[in-house]
């Protein structure tokens, strides 16, 4: 991973982290970029989008996001998006990127990040229990809210 670092999303790099492939199976699990990117400038203030690049090439997306006020804890310090090129996965860049948001949540004061997903065979549920998100509760349509105590 030491190839890998984190830059704001930005005009210059926004088309790249659209053009992110999935693997087959796999769009069912990710709004897509476009969105993310979009939902990203709404509240700028509590947002924390970021490209990952491998030897300065986008090879991944990650939003998080901060909001101590949010009424609801698991959005108050979360993972919110995480994309990673389908020629990619497994190499460890979700991790690095996942690892770096944790670390902004503590740098912040933040004790735990939490994490929605949707359960399914090519979901992402074993990345993130595999990172040590343990599921705190289902949503009413069955997602999972997993947390990662920091």
């Amino acid at each position: 991973m030491a190839n890998l670092r984190l830059e704001e999303l930005s005009g210059s790099n926004a088309l790249a982290a659209n053009k992110l492939t999935l693997r087959r199976g796999q769009e069912q699990f990710v709004i897509p970029p476009t969105y993310a990117i979009a939902d990203a400038y709404l509240d700028a203030t509590t947002s924390w989008p970021r490209v990952v690049l491998k030897d300065d090439v986008v090879v991944g997306f990650i939003r998080g996001n901060f909001d101590e006020d949010a009424a609801e804890e698991e959005f108050r310090s979360c993972v919110w998006r995480v994309h990673v090129a389908a020629n990619q996965q497994g190499q460890g860049v979700g991790t690095f990127a996942v690892l770096a948001l944790a670390e902004e949540a503590r740098l912040r004061g933040f004790t735990r990040l939490s994490a929605l997903w949707e359960p399914g065979d090519d979901g992402p549920e074993a990345f993130f229990t595999n990172m040590g998100f343990a599921v705190e509760r289902e949503t009413q349509y069955g997602e999972k809210f997993g947390v990662l105590a920091l």
